[in-house]
């Protein structure tokens, strides 16, 4: 047997309220490098040397869409002597719509990251292997602490934090 009712809708009809949204269009690896000098047995553990910086530029064409870079780089080192360097720009292309100036930033240098992260290391961990090393699986990392940290040392520079892009081909939010 079904229910006759009309549906209990809490919204009213018209216009719903509209929050911020973000979408993202594509992603994509704009420079990728892997290099392996040190050919030879490794007897010991080697150190890893890991890097993260993440950049958002507005795009060319405009209408809330956003270029976030995602740039990780690693090096490895045993007993003196480098074994691989490995360097991925992996970038994702946003749109993000209704969302406030004070919203922006957080989601450019936070959300965005945070979508691109797991493909950038899936792709760290099989170049490494490729290159005839157990895969460099790098730890999550929180991009929330790597924002914050980066406002507070912009604030004791200049008194400045980080604003959210304004113009074609600024970057901001390195980390």
């Amino acid at each position: 047997m079904t229910d006759a009712s009309a549906p209990q809708n809490p919204q009213p009809q018209g216009n719903p309220p509209q929050g911020p949204a973000m979408r993202v269009l594509g992603q994509y690896i704009k420079d990728l490098s892997f290099e392996n000098p040190g050919v030879g047995p490794v007897q010991s553990q080697p150190n890893i040397d890991l890097g993260i910086d993440v950049g958002a530029t507005p795009h060319a064409d405009g209408n809330g869409l956003y270029e976030v870079s995602l740039k990780l780089s690693a090096k490895a080192t045993a007993e003196q002597s480098v074994l691989f360097i490995c360097e991925l720009d992996y970038a994702g292309l946003f749109q993000i719509q209704n969302a406030q100036q004070g919203q922006m930033e957080p989601m450019l240098l936070i959300e965005c990251p945070r979508l691109l992260f797991p493909f950038a290391r899936r792709i760290i961990a099989e170049i490494t292997r490729e290159g005839g090393f157990p895969p460099l699986l790098i730890d999550p990392v929180d991009f929330v602490q790597l924002y914050q940290s980066q406002y507070q040392r912009a604030a004791a520079a200049g008194g400045n934090a980080p604003a959210a892009p304004a113009a074609p081909n600024g970057e901001t939010g390195q980390a």
